[in-house]
C-alpha cells in the first residue's frame, strides 16, 4: 500500500525461508484464516498481478511460494471441518494432529461464518472446490438455524446439535464478521444467494436490532442505535455496545445505506472523543465503559475511511486526525503502540496485536492518501476482514464447481427473482450531494444530540 516494493520483497523472502506450519501447535480456525491464510493469498495476488499497480512488488523467480504454504495451512485446518453433525467447524485445530481430544463443541457465529472469502479465493486460484466447499456448507448450516420468528442468528452455537448456546443477536463480538463475509463472498464471487442471505440478514437487522428515530438527518426522536437482542424473541439483552460494531457504519456504505452510516458513525465516534479511544465494552445507559480497554482496534477508522471514500465530506479527515492524534498522545510506546489496559486512566499494556498494522495504520494512511494506486489504478479492491486487499478480480467469480457447492437443491435458498439490491436504505449508493460535501454530515442539532447521549456535553 505505500509503495515500499524493498521491504515487501523482504518480508515475502523471509515468510518463504522461514515459515512452516507443521508445527505441534493449536491454532484457532478463524484467527489462522483472516489472518494468516488471508495475507498469504493477498500477497500472492499481488505479487502475480500483471498491471503491478502498487510498483514493482514481484519476485525473482517466484514460484507461487505463498499460494503453496496457504494450500497447505488450509489443509491442516480441514479436520476442523470433519467429524461436526452440523458441518459448522471445531473452533481450534493442531496443525499436526487435527482436533484435539478435548476439543469444545461451542464456537460463535462470526469464527465459524467468516471463512467463505478467504477459503473462497483459495478455491478458486487452486481450481479445487473442498475449501470453497466446507466454508460454505458452514455457512448455510448456520443460516438454517436462524430463528423462525425473527430471521435474527444467535452468537453461540453448539456445532453437534445446533442448539444455540448464545442467544445474544447483535452487530459486535461473535457476530460481526459474519454479516461482513455475506456481502463481501458476493461482492468477489458473484454468487447471488450470497446477497439473498444478506439482504435478509440486513432487513432483520434494522427490523429487530435497530432503535431510534426513522431518519438519521431529520425528524424527532433519539439517535439510531443498533444494540443486543435476543435472537428468538427481538427483546433487549442489555444495554451496552462494543467496539467491534463500529465496523457497521462501514459496511452500510458497502451496501449503499450511507445516511443510516453516517449517525451510526456519529454515535462511536463521539464515545472517542469523550475519551481518546474506544472501550471494549460502553454501557449507553449508564453512559460508561463496561469493559475499559482498547487494543487498537481498527473498526472506526475503517468506518471513518469508507465514509470518506463514500462522500468526499473533509469532515472524516478531521475525524481520522482526531484518532491519529489520540493514538500518539495515548498509546505510543518505545518499540511501537500500545493496547490501553484502561480507556479512562490511559494505562498501557505490553501487546500491540497484528490488525494494528494490518487495519488500524494502513486504513488511517489510504484516508489522508487520496493519490493511492488504490484509488488511482482503476482496478477495483476490497478488503478482507483482517484489513488484506484483495483485487475483484474475473478470475473469482469463474467458478467450476457450480453444481457440486452444498445445499443447491434446497428450494428455500434458490434466487427469488426481485431485483437484486440491499433493502430498508435512502440513499441506494447515489453521490452524497456537492452541497452536504461542505456542511457536517450530520446536522448539527443531532450532533449535540449525539454528544450528549455520550456524556460529552
Amino acid at each position: 500500500v505505500m509503495g515500499n516494493s524493498s521491504e515487501f520483497q523482504k518480508a515475502v523472502k523471509l515468510v518463504i525461508d522461514t515459515v512452516s506450519f507443521d508445527k505441534d501447535s493449536t491454532v484457532q480456525v478463524f484467527e489462522a484464516t483472516i489472518r494468516v491464510l488471508g495475507s498469504l493469498l493477498s500477497a500472492h495476488i499481488i505479487i502475480t498481478d500483471t498491471k503491478q499497480p502498487f510498483g514493482d512488488m514481484t519476485i525473482k523467480d517466484y514460484d507461487n511460494e505463498l499460494l503453496h504454504m496457504a494450500h497447505d495451512l488450509a489443509v491442516r485446518l480441514l479436520p476442523a471441518f470433519e467429524n461436526t453433525k452440523t458441518g459448522i467447524p471445531y473452533p481450534r485445530v493442531n496443525l499436526k494432529k487435527g482436533v484435539p481430544p478435548d476439543s469444545n463443541n461451542e464456537t460463535c457465529t462470526a469464527g465459524a461464518g467468516s471463512l467463505l472469502v478467504e477459503f473462497g479465493i483459495l478455491s478458486r486460484l487452486l481450481g479445487d472446490s473442498t475449501f470453497e466447499w466446507v466454508a460454505r456448507r458452514a455457512v448455510k448450516a448456520l443460516w438454517s438455524l436462524r430463528s423462525n420468528n425473527t430471521g435474527l442468528l444467535g452468537n453461540v452455537v453448539n456445532i453437534q446439535t445446533g442448539h444455540w448456546v448464545g442467544k445474544q443477536s447483535g452487530l459486535g463480538a461473535g457476530s460481526d464478521s459474519f454479516y461482513e463475509y455475506l456481502l463481501k463472498s458476493y461482492i468477489l464471487f458473484g454468487e447471488k444467494e450470497d446477497l439473498e442471505m444478506f439482504n435478509d440478514a440486513y432487513r432483520n437487522i434494522q427490523n429487530h436490532l435497530r432503535r431510534g428515530r426513522e431518519a438519521c438527518n431529520e425528524g424527532e426522536g433519539d439517535p439510531p442505535l443498533y444494540v443486543n437482542v435476543n435472537m428468538f424473541t427481538g427483546q433487549l439483552m442489555n444495554t451496552w455496545i462494543d467496539s467491534l460494531q463500529a465496523f457497521f457504519p462501514g459496511l452500510q456504505v458497502l451496501i449503499g445505506d450511507v445516511e443510516d452510516a453516517i449517525c451510526l458513525h456519529a454515535f462511536y465516534y463521539a464515545i472517542w472523543k469523550r475519551y481518546g479511544a474506544l472501550p471494549e465494552r460502553y454501557n449507553w445507559q449508564l453512559q460508561a465503559p463496561d469493559v475499559p480497554f482498547y487494543p487498537l482496534r481498527p473498526e472506526l477508522v475503517e468506518s471513518t475511511y469508507l465514509l470518506y471514500q463514500a462522500t468526499k465530506n473533509p469532515f472524516y479527515l478531521h475525524v481520522g486526525m482526531d484518532i491519529l492524534q489520540s493514538l500518539e498522545k495515548y498509546t505510543k510506546a518505545k518499540c511501537g503502540y500500545a493496547t490501553l489496559h484502561h480507556v479512562v486512566e490511559k494505562t498501557k499494556e505490553d501487546r500491540m496485536e497484528s490488525f494494528f498494522l494490518s487495519e488500524t495504520c494502513k486504513y488511517l494512511y489510504l484516508l489522508f492518501d487520496e493519490e493511492n494506486p488504490l484509488h488511482k489504478s482503476g482496478n477495483k479492491y476490497m478488503f478482507t476482514t483482517e484489513g488484506h486487499v484483495v483485487s475483484v478480480d474475473e478470475r473469482f467469480r469463474n467458478s467450476l464447481w457450480q453444481d457440486i457447492l452444498p445445499g443447491e437443491e434446497d428450494s428455500a435458498l434458490k434466487i427469488k427473482p426481485n431485483e437484486l439490491k440491499a433493502v430498508n436504505f435512502s440513499s441506494n449508493c447515489n453521490r452524497v450531494p456537492d452541497e452536504r460535501r461542505y456542511l457536517l454530515p450530520l446536522k448539527s442539532n443531532y450532533m449535540r444530540q449525539i454528544d450528549r447521549m455520550v456524556g460529552l456535553i
